[in-house]
């Protein structure tokens, strides 16, 4: 799936949707490139999704457009600049909900290698200068309600709370 640019938010607070009380969080390494596709800058993002919207899409064989590319679906952290893919391989970071621990992750323990993902993306995807690839997620996603602090860190690197309105 992809989602739209307009979908990012970078402040620290966002809505949820009208169309669904069902959104979920997941919590991923964020990475900026450029117009080769090579990596510029890291953070963190969140992939908001409609879960109950996704399943009945699943369930139909639909796109996922609407579960994943709505307004605010992908606040992000600031962004630093991009070290090497050995450096990226060491990245740990968390996310907490209202103070809790939900999910945690290395980026060594990803399914593919931050360049194995870009490789392929650059094959079959037009790549514009600014695009944020989104890594995946460890285990831990949950739902996300009105008045939740959300907090998603890089151990050593980045932090960023976001406020859910």
């Amino acid at each position: 799936f992809l989602k739209a640019g307009s979908c990012v938010v970078t402040k620290n607070h966002f809505s949820l949707p009208t169309f669904t009380n069902d959104i979920h969080h997941e919590c991923e390494l964020a990475v900026r490139v450029n117009a080769q596709g090579q990596p510029t800058h890291i953070g963190l993002a969140l992939d908001l999704t409609a879960r109950q919207v996704q399943s009945e899409a699943k369930k139909k064989g639909e796109p996922w457009t609407l579960a994943k590319s709505f307004r605010g679906s992908c606040p992000i952290s600031q962004l630093v600049p991009f070290d090497t893919f050995d450096a990226f391989q060491k990245l740990e970071f968390q996310f907490t909900k209202n103070g809790q621990v939900v999910q945690k992750g290395l980026a060594r323990d990803m399914i593919f290698p931050l360049s194995t993902l870009l490789d392929y993306i650059v094959r079959h995807y037009p790549v514009s200068e600014g695009d944020l690839i989104l890594t995946g997620t460890p285990e831990g996603v949950g739902p996300v309600k009105k008045g939740d602090e959300l907090k998603a860190e890089i151990s050593g690197l980045l932090a960023v709370t976001w406020a859910v309105n």
